[in-house]
């Protein structure tokens, strides 16, 4: 059954646009910066053999990113159905334009070569593919980043293995060797490979935490913020789905003779301060409030190991009775009544999840040990007992917490469900 709906591929895939048109503006900058960088260095140490085409093409190139940028701006600020087509085509061709200048710069300087200064040349002439390399990646865009390094290794290794196979065409430039390019082209390459890498979990990192968020988000509805961000890191429950959880039961001992004979302003005060008693020690333990059935509450802890659900509703339960002391004493002061309540703790498999028929959403938890913890809370009521407890809920306690508690078992059940269960009272030890 789907509940929470998640973040679709679709809207994933627009969030991601959406970062990706931010850092496209940005890029657009350093596009620009790029430019200037390579004409400043062109000029300073490509030689007099080939500073003219350098200029030529860095212009158009400069002009080219410009127009580009702008149209890419305007289609994103036009809110048009077909702008996402468009900006994608834009993309494409910024793609192209980014390893044309960069595999021309590449491939100009070895087939030209420097007059002068050729280690600096060489090393000006991969500047422009290593930085639009990353440019590319921080589109955000694996394909595009793929396509880019491609174009430009092909072409960088196609011009070396025509050098290699006729070494006496002249091919290299005469300040170029075998030597020093192939560590530039693998470098790229190995650049590239890393690039692509981190772009692709770069993209599943971003989708996975607008997911978490999302989920996050719909379960806040229902469930206290940090139960809510721990069940988000956990897979959350999107679906409901079996899952263990550690049950609470709380309900007012002899409830129906007190509003009897107490007055409705009275008997509404006592039932809405131990309603916020209960649900203020809740979420302090990490549970989940239910719901709210009568006199009676529901609670359920399902986050984290089982061991950790037992000991962290068990603790809730301890805070409710002193603070139930507390209220108590108040009470008492004032000329009240005292309030009494029976707790009952379960655990065990359950259907947990936001359950939503189109009209109404509720978090809750379904499963035979929800029965079985009515009926546990029914023996407490009968037997005038704090809390019981189920065997199955004792054994998840750690040794130190069981050593703190008084067990006693008690006597088997002629109900149907608890008969085969074995139940037991729970109290603290004095200190």
């Amino acid at each position: 059954m789907q509940t929470v709906q998640l973040m679709t591929n679709g809207e994933a895939t627009t969030v991601v646009r959406l970062l990706q048109a931010a850092s496209g503006r940005r890029s657009l900058a350093l596009h620009l910066l790029i430019v200037l960088v390579l004409l400043g260095t062109a000029q300073g140490y490509d030689g007099s053999a080939h500073s003219a085409s350098h200029g030529v093409v860095l212009a158009i190139y400069a002009l080219c990113s410009v127009c580009l940028g702008f149209a890419d701006w305007r289609e994103s600020q036009s809110g048009r159905a077909d702008a996402d087509a468009t900006i994608e085509w834009l993309a494409w061709t910024a793609t192209l334009l980014n390893a044309g200048v960069a595999l021309f710069i590449v491939v100009e300087h070895m087939l030209v070569g420097a007059e002068t200064t050729e280690e600096t040349a060489a090393a000006v002439s991969r500047l422009p593919a290593f930085l639009l390399l990353l440019q590319t990646g921080l589109s955000m865009r694996v394909w595009h980043t793929a396509l880019f390094a491609a174009l430009v290794s092909g072409a960088w290794g196609g011009t070396l293995l025509l050098a290699a196979i006729d070494p006496d065409h002249a091919l290299l430039g005469p300040h170029v060797t075998l030597g020093e390019e192939v560590p530039g082209l693998l470098t790229f390459v190995a650049a590239s490979l890393v690039v692509i890498d981190g772009v692709r979990r770069l993209r599943g990192a971003v989708a996975a935490a607008l997911r978490m968020e999302r989920e996050r988000t719909a379960l806040a509805r229902f469930v206290p913020d940090r139960v809510a961000g721990e069940l988000a890191r956990e897979g959350g429950l999107a679906t409901v789905r079996s899952r263990h959880a550690c049950l609470f039961a709380l309900d007012i001992r002899g409830f129906s003779a007190f509003t009897r004979g107490h007055a409705q302003d009275e008997v509404v005060r006592a039932l809405l301060d131990i309603r916020a008693l209960t649900h203020v020690a809740v979420t302090e333990h990490g549970g989940i409030l239910d719901k709210y059935v009568g006199d009676g509450i529901l609670a359920q802890f399902v986050v984290g190991r089982p061991e950790g659900q037992a000991e962290a509703a068990l603790a809730c339960a301890r805070t409710i009775a002193v603070r139930m002391e507390a209220l108590n004493r108040a009470r008492a002061r004032a000329g009240q009544a005292l309030l009494r309540t029976a707790i009952a703790l379960h655990a065990g498999e359950v259907l947990v999840g936001v359950f939503d028929d189109g009209h109404r959403a509720e978090f809750t938890v379904l499963g035979a040990p929800m029965n079985l913890l009515a009926r546990i809370e029914a023996r407490a009521k009968a037997d005038n007992l704090a809390m019981a407890a189920s065997d199955a809920f004792v054994r998840l306690l750690g040794p130190d917490t069981r050593a703190d508690l008084v067990l006693d078992e008690l006597s088997p059940s002629d109900c149907p469900d608890t008969r085969d269960t074995r139940l037991l009272a729970l109290g603290w030890r004095a200190t």
